[in-house]
């Protein structure tokens, strides 16, 4: 190839990098639901073509699959903020009244007793403890029900997301027919074997995942039930494991996500407990409301899906390096977020795939 060329090729990359970089704050929530609908027509597809196979019709075995989804994905999400809404309610209503100062005082002066002598003046008062977390308290837990009421957002990014899900399960194979047809003759083969290991990468990512959320969500719901039969009078567990287990399909921060409203409620259910204030975990270290519970139990969970279920499921179907997942996942988190993170390692495997059939095309561009 001419070096002229070579030259006018990088600029025209560097310049169109360039213009993508500057445009990206503006579209990146369109890109965020187109991914988000290539995600689900993933997932739905399997399903789409086995109904359509029984009823041959496309467009109601779409609707049929995606119905069902919408359907139980209401039910669910309702059904935990009505009852987490509730328990938020009751808790601040709780949290003005004489009971939640006597229980803040002997958690207080339980605390004083631990602690050494030298330490104690740097502890307040507990009038004053009590004074700042009533005001504090009552403002988490309000703006928390703020966050439940304002889904606008949420709302319009999941409906259009909903709108080219649709569109792509109904049109996929047209979609893909007239992709293939733009494929040069001489590059045909090597087309088909890229869009066919571009999508084998992402199904057996995506299955891969939702089969290790499904197994923190049940072990998850596993430890909340044990937990509940020492004493954590725990509710709404099997939310709570359902959240932590499809919230752990993002890197780090999902994690955390299952542990918070868990922690929460066993505040808001224990409040006025004594026997819950006064717990103490495996007997030695004070855990007040099984917070360090909760929290032990979630640690277990991650290590057992980190190091059994993720490696062995997840890991083959990228087949990347941990540090290049890594290196994705960072890239991800600083353009886009804990989205960005979600989609950092599927979006990589897919980089892979490309670069080894450029790389498998270049190899054998005699035989082209």
């Amino acid at each position: 190839m001419d070096a002229t060329l070579k030259i006018y090729r990088l600029m025209v990359g560097l310049v169109m990098a360039g213009v993508i970089w500057i445009l990206f704050p503006f579209i990146s929530l369109v890109l965020i639901m187109l991914v988000l609908s290539f995600i689900f027509t993933s997932i739905f597809l399997p399903a789409v073509d086995t109904l359509e196979r029984r009823i041959h019709n496309r467009g109601l075995s779409v609707l049929l699959i995606v119905g069902s989804a919408i359907v139980a994905f209401t039910w669910f999400l309702g059904s935990f903020m009505s009852n987490f809404g509730q328990q938020i309610k009751e808790f601040s209503a709780k949290l003005q009244e004489q009971e939640f100062s006597n229980s803040l005082i002997a958690l207080s002066d339980k605390i004083q007793v631990m602690i050494p002598d030298s330490m104690l003046n740097l502890i307040p008062e507990s009038s004053e403890i009590i004074t700042g977390l009533q005001g504090k308290l009552s403002n988490v837990f309000q703006n928390i029900l703020g966050l439940l009421s304002t889904t606008g957002n949420i709302i319009f990014i999941m409906v259009m997301t909903l709108i080219f899900t649709i569109i792509v399960l109904v049109e996929y194979y047209s979609f893909k027919r007239s992709m293939v047809r733009f494929i040069p003759n001489r590059y045909f083969e090597i087309g088909l074997r890229l869009i066919y290991n571009v999508e084998q990468q992402v199904s057996k990512f995506l299955m891969g995942q939702l089969f290790a959320a499904v197994t923190v969500a049940l072990l998850s719901i596993l430890g909340l039930f044990i937990l509940n039969q020492v004493g954590a009078n725990l509710t709404l567990i099997v939310f709570i494991g359902i959240i932590a287990g499809f919230a752990n399909l993002i890197p780090m921060v999902g994690p955390f996500v299952g542990m918070i409203p868990a922690i929460l409620i066993a505040i808001m259910n224990n409040l006025g407990n004594s026997a819950a204030m006064g717990h103490y975990l495996l007997g030695a270290v004070p855990s007040p409301f099984f917070i360090l519970d909760i929290i032990l139990m979630f640690i277990i969970v991650q290590q057992i899906d980190n190091n059994f279920v993720t490696p062995i499921v997840v890991g083959e179907s990228t087949g990347l390096h941990p540090m290049i997942v890594m290196i994705a996942l960072l890239i991800g988190g600083i353009l886009m977020g804990p989205l960005g993170m979600l989609f950092a390692v599927p979006a990589a495997g897919i980089i892979k795939v490309v670069i080894q059939e450029i790389s498998f095309a270049s190899q054998n561009s005699h035989l082209i």
